[in-house]
């Protein structure tokens, strides 16, 4: 029997660990790596995954309106589950840009709150198909495409379904049409979804060249301000003009809950008074009708309808005080400006030498442009036509305020920038021992 040392300890019975028989032909267990992807055993096929996906985005955006159409429609004596059913699905096309054809003309005007909740699900349609097929984290474009495309076509699929459905109540609407919209959008917006669950978003921004990226950045930074500055002003001139709106919602007489639809209808049309109210500020304004014009300098308008939206109109130009609110869009230019700066001066850090102006001013004058697209196609997408009549007008011209929301951005986020840069003070450089000279 082998000696008990402290190296060798023994078991009970004096056996020791070191005497215990070995099999030496056992293979040796091996653990496997763990891959970007994901494990094999957890994904799903790409049919399945795009297929659930798709219909619960197109479910949790459809709800609500079915919900909100559901409540104005309630006091009605002639409805039915079946019309109040085609009446969601309609107005769910519409959300989605799909014209409807009645016989007192097109209706195009989209409820953007019900667009932006849809563009939500389907990023996240985009996101969940990614992780299924096992894409999370491959830096693999075509990938994201692939489960992108897959979103888009269950969608489109699904799109022209409703369409079939709503033509047979009576309202002339093309499966086609609609199917070839919503597979644009379906695909657009899983692939946002799909790029970033894949990396694919982080590969194509290390690839950017710095100034286009810092000026990327900048012009979404400046719209959104811009467009947050439209939604403030909106927002106090409803509030301004509560009494009127609260009138116009009394004067339905559909019980507490079609007033309570009423105000929701509105609510989903508050995205577009925002943007709206943005080309306002801007200078081009926008229509309420055809031969109609809302601008700062000028408010030509005739008869409304009864839209608790409306009763924010300014009733004449600006003047006063008021003529204020023109320097909102030069203010916004000059914070992403300032922002920018701030950002390029902090990636340097202490140790390197100041930044050259043109690396500074390049960015700046990209944001303008970036900026004057997102803005306008905000506005392209927020008007449309409300019949054939005077209300086939409405909404801001989209090449108007996309070119001059790209100049004002420019400028201010030039002179953000500049201003910035001038007075911000580069630190004094240092001598060998750490003490300033």
């Amino acid at each position: 029997m082998s000696p008990v040392t402290p190296d060798r300890p023994s078991r009970p019975g004096g056996v020791n660990a070191d005497d215990r028989p070995v099999d030496r032909a056992a293979p040796a267990r091996r653990v496997p790596a763990p891959r970007a992807g994901g494990s094999p055993r957890g994904r799903a096929p790409l049919p399945v995954a795009a297929g659930v996906a798709a219909g619960w985005a197109a479910l949790t955006s459809f709800l609500p309106v079915a919900v909100v159409l559901g409540l104005v429609q309630l006091g009605a004596d002639s409805t039915t589950l079946t019309g109040t059913l085609r009446t969601a699905l309609a107005g769910w096309l519409l959300g989605h840009g799909v014209p409807l054809h009645t016989g007192s003309g097109p209706l195009g005007l989209a409820p953007l709150a019900l667009t932006v909740l849809a563009l939500w699900r389907l990023t996240r349609a985009g996101v969940h198909v990614s992780r299924a097929i096992g894409a999370r984290d491959t830096r693999s474009p075509r990938r994201a495409l692939l489960a992108a495309s897959a979103v888009g076509i269950g969608y489109a699929l699904l799109g022209a379904l409703a369409a079939v459905l709503v033509g047979a109540g009576g309202l002339d609407v093309s499966p086609i049409r609609a199917g070839a919209t919503f597979a644009v959008v379906g695909t657009l917006a899983a692939l946002v979804g799909a790029t970033r669950i894949t990396a694919v978003t982080r590969l194509l921004v290390a690839r950017m060249p710095g100034p286009v990226r810092d000026g990327v950045r900048t012009g979404l930074v400046a719209g959104l301000l811009l467009l947050g500055a439209g939604a403030g002003a909106a927002g106090l001139a409803v509030a301004t003009g509560g009494g009127d709106a609260a009138d116009m919602i009394g004067a339905y007489r559909t019980g507490v809950a079609g007033q309570a639809g009423i105000t929701l209808v509105s609510v989903a049309y508050a995205p577009n008074a925002a943007i709206w109210s943005t080309s306002y500020l801007l200078g081009p304004g926008f229509a309420v009708g055809t031969d109609t014009a809302v601008r700062t300098s000028e408010v030509s308008v005739g008869a409304l309808p009864a839209v608790p939206l409306l009763a924010g109109l300014p009733r004449g130009p600006l003047d006063g005080f008021g003529a204020l609110l023109l320097a909102v869009p030069v203010l916004a230019g000059m914070v992403a400006g300032w922002l920018l700066a701030r950002r390029v001066a902090r990636l340097a850090g202490p140790e390197r030498a100041p930044q050259r102006w043109a690396e500074l001013l390049a960015p700046a004058a990209l944001a303008g442009p970036v900026a004057g697209v997102l803005v306008g196609v905000a506005a392209k997408v927020s008007g449309g036509p409300l019949g054939a009549g005077r209300l086939a007008q409405l909404g801001p011209v989209a090449w108007q305020v996309a070119a001059v929301a790209a100049g004002v951005i420019a400028v201010g986020a030039l002179l953000g920038a500049a201003a910035t840069r001038a007075l911000t003070r580069a630190p004094a450089p240092s001598s060998p021992t750490g003490l300033a000279r």
